[in-house]
């Protein structure tokens, strides 16, 4: 509601948003990013989600009401951003414990402690890119800042990246910076997370690990890059805990998964950045963000028919109110992730199945009853009146949804099987499985390739040495 007001205040047109009581610190940090300080506000008590009709309608006319006729009638008080340091600046001098105390208490800290992003610190990273350091990759929400190579640079120097990891950091930000992805979302309520998939032979090149212990972390490229990626989101983006980070639970960074490629191409399967559009042998870093997940073991099977009914129901248990993205309110943008280690798709493919055969079988059997669609998003979560067969007569979601009345029918929880997106990793002699539940268009997957600097080789080896 705040990016409609802004653009109609912008327009000379008069608004006042409602929002809940637990967003009004988010709802002020936001308006400051979107140019507009001291956007008129509405405060409605509580949370409309567990108010039943008589309480809604006191706390409108007894409170919202007056907000909204004041704000509507009365023009809002000119309201200033805080300056800022430059790019450039020195901000603090000190020990290295006296620098992890100013920025924890500013803020630009995740609570861990941090690598002093000193003038030669960031010199260094900016060593393995032939870009020049005050580009912009684009302005990002909520505090539209330019994320510049330079900022890229600093808070992979605090992160404890590598100098070397800087090409694929800079690839990470500008997968942040696509419209796509949706980064505005990053401090939503489901408090999703998001996971970076890696791809090419800079997964060796950089030691990633893709192998056992695969999303642990313990590896430093693994782990910096992961950490790094939310320090950016703080620092940068401007996404702060009780304030716009509004995620009610929230989960921790995740570490890099890196996929086992020599797996893929032994067993003739196309890589994920392949399935996201690009040539085999590309070095990418591909975003989503997704809400929780979990992992199953002993997949039992000497065939794909006996060992993928498990898998097909681990991916329908993990995904519940995240199939309103299924339907009008999400336009198909669910996009369930399945992490199955190396074993499991050699014996799969040792069938002669491809992976597309593998989403067309977690397509067809990861299913809900059509009333459990209607019950899950209509009488448990935000939709109130809605049903699955409304959206199918008004065409905003495909017939298939729709094969019959009879509520018991199965619908699938995507609109196709390459929807379901399938990564190989992990230990290559357990028969193990990851399923992430994903966020929908609030953190779409969004690919990117990583541009190496013109003498990578050479550099590359020069740090190894």
């Amino acid at each position: 509601m705040l990016r409609a007001s802004a653009v109609c205040e912008n327009a000379g047109v008069p608004t006042t948003s409602l929002v809940c009581e637990g967003f009004l610190r988010q709802a002020a940090a936001t308006s400051i990013g979107l140019g507009l300080p001291n956007i008129p506000l509405s405060v409605v008590p509580g949370h409309v989600g567990v108010q039943n009709k008589e309480e809604l309608r006191h706390n409108i006319l007894e409170v919202t009401l007056e907000r909204v006729i004041e704000t509507l009638t009365r023009p809002p008080a000119t309201g200033m951003d805080k300056s800022e340091p430059g790019a450039r600046d020195i901000v603090f001098k000190g020990s290295a414990r006296d620098v992890n105390r100013y920025f924890y208490k500013n803020e630009l800290s995740d609570g861990l402690p941090v690598v002093p992003p000193t003038r030669n610190e960031i010199d260094a990273f900016l060593r393995y890119t032939d870009r020049d350091p005050d580009e912009s990759l684009g302005t990002i929400l909520p505090d539209s800042r330019s994320a510049t190579i330079w900022s890229v640079a600093v808070n992979g120097v605090m992160a404890g990246c590598r100098p070397e990891y800087m090409p694929v950091l800079i690839a990470l930000i500008e997968a942040m910076c696509d419209p796509i992805y949706g980064v505005e979302h990053s401090g939503n309520t489901p408090g999703g997370e998001t996971l970076i998939i890696l791809n090419g032979p800079i997964i060796k090149d950089l030691e990633f690990n893709y192998t056992q212990g695969a999303l642990r972390d313990g590896f430093m490229a693994n782990t910096s890059i992961g950490r790094f990626w939310r320090l950016y989101l703080r620092n940068v983006a401007g996404f702060l805990p009780h304030k716009t980070d509004k995620a009610t639970f929230g989960n921790t960074f995740r570490v890099v998964l890196a996929e086992n490629e020599d797996v893929l191409k032994s067993i003739g399967w196309e890589t994920n950045s392949q399935a996201m559009g690009f040539a085999a042998g590309d070095n990418t870093v591909t975003i989503a963000r997704y809400t929780g997940g979990g992992s199953f073991s002993s997949i039992s099977g000497s065939s794909p028919e006996e060992m993928l009914p498990y898998l097909a129901d681990s991916v329908l248990k993990y995904h519940t109110w995240q199939i309103h993205f299924t339907t009008s309110h999400g336009n198909g943008s669910l996009r369930p992730l399945v992490v199955i280690t190396p074993i499991v798709a050699e014996n799969i493919a040792k069938a002669g199945w491809s992976k597309l055969d593998v989403q067309k079988f977690l397509f067809d059997h990861a299913r809900y009853h059509a009333w459990e669609y209607d019950r899950y998003l209509r009488d448990w979560t935000i939709r109130g009146v809605w049903s699955i067969d409304d959206d199918v007569q008004k065409s905003l979601i495909p017939k298939l949804f729709r094969e019959s009345d009879d509520p018991n029918r199965m619908v699938p929880i995507v609109w196709e099987p390459k929807d379901i997106m399938i990564v190989v990793s992990g230990d290559p002699l357990r028969n193990n499985a990851y399923v992430f539940a994903h966020n929908g268009f609030l953190g779409f997957p969004v690919a990117k390739k990583i541009n190496l600097p013109a003498d990578w080789q050479r550099m590359l080896k020069e740090a190894n040495t």
